[in-house]
């Protein structure tokens, strides 16, 4: 504690530090002796901070109230997503409470991950981060400890994709018509899996060649908006030859669905398409999303720009398409060789 003067004001100030923290009082006088007497009779009182109480949840009972309160904004998919994330961390950590989950304890979870898979560190890095913020607004927290550090630096990796010829093997070794069907508008639109077998008639719009994603009470498509995709006319033949026959059921039947319309499930066909892949002897890493690679890079490859492939394929930010940008650098080479 001492005194001292400053351009902003004629008094002494007295400086003290509470809780570690410098602190100025002005003294008001600009009498240094008097100054002092005001320094020898001040006392501080140490500001003690209010401890916050919590209702205490354990952490399977907050995941269960969460996985409640997403199912109604995000996909089936993404729902698992989490629901994977919080059984990894309680595999981990232990059932404890929640408010008791310290920095560390979320750090080490997601290292030791990390060490093993990168994507799935990510994966929970993300989700926990997201389910943890809700936690603190829910007030079961003071702060999210996933937040307070970062995923370590992922590799880069190129996406995997496929030419016409591998793609016309995945199609020979594919026996139903109908999963014929949906690899190739994956192929020919860049559809995710979860779009296609949600996708109804009265998405698809012959006289405009195009087909638009559209969200429902039962569907949401991962950007919770809508896009419209054209397709060219390979693609416009084929959805024209199994298009339904019985008007009653033209505009509310699943485009790709089994009998009586009830709809493929993802990992129906998710599986499907990876015996088609085995049997056709191809990569073993190429999987349904690939399809989805394959439309993008066909697309920089035939010099559509990032911008609009961005817009095809509904990504939020355009950093996301900017895993193709080393094919639009091919593109320039090419160009420039021909000079």
């Amino acid at each position: 504690m001492f005194i001292t003067k400053n351009n902003k004001s004629p008094f002494f100030q007295l400086v003290y530090f509470v809780n570690g923290k410098r602190t100025t009082a002005s003294t008001k006088t600009t009498i240094e002796s008097e100054a002092l007497v005001f320094m020898e009779s001040f006392q501080t009182k140490p500001i003690v901070k209010e401890e916050k109480s919590f209702t205490p949840i354990k952490l399977s009972k907050f995941q269960k109230e969460y996985l409640e309160y997403v199912k109604t904004s995000k996909s089936k998919h993404y729902v698992r997503s989490i629901d994977l994330a919080f059984r990894m961390l309680i595999k981990f950590y232990g059932d404890g409470f929640i408010h008791e989950l310290r920095l560390r304890d979320a750090d080490k979870f997601i290292s030791s991950t990390f060490s093993k898979t990168e994507r799935a560190a990510a994966l929970y890095y993300r989700t926990l981060k997201a389910a943890f913020s809700k936690a603190e607004l829910w007030e079961y927290i003071e702060k999210n400890p996933f937040k307070s550090f970062k995923l370590p630096k992922m590799k880069k990796t190129l996406p995997l994709f496929i030419n016409q010829e591998e793609f016309s093997k995945i199609l020979e070794n594919t026996e139903s018509n109908i999963l014929k069907c949906i690899f190739k508008t994956a192929f020919l639109t860049g559809f995710r899996l979860g779009e296609l077998v949600n996708m109804r008639w009265d998405w698809v719009d012959f006289s405009q060649s195009q087909i638009t994603t559209k969200c429902s009470d039962d569907f949401q498509t991962k950007s919770k908006s809508e896009r419209t995709v054209p397709i060219n006319d390979d693609l416009k033949n084929l959805l024209i030859e199994i298009y339904p026959k019985i008007f009653s059921i033209k505009k509310s039947n699943y485009v790709f669905c089994i009998k009586k319309g009830i709809r493929l499930n993802e990992d129906f066909v998710s599986k499907k398409f990876k015996k088609a892949v085995l049997d056709a002897e191809l990569d073993k890493e190429i999987h349904f999303h690939t399809l989805r690679h394959s439309y993008a890079s066909r697309l920089v490859q035939k010099g559509a720009s990032l911008k609009v492939v961005q817009e095809l394929l509904g990504h939020e930010q355009i950093s996301t398409t900017e895993i193709y940008s080393h094919l639009q650098q091919q593109n320039l080479r090419d160009a420039v060789n021909l000079l």
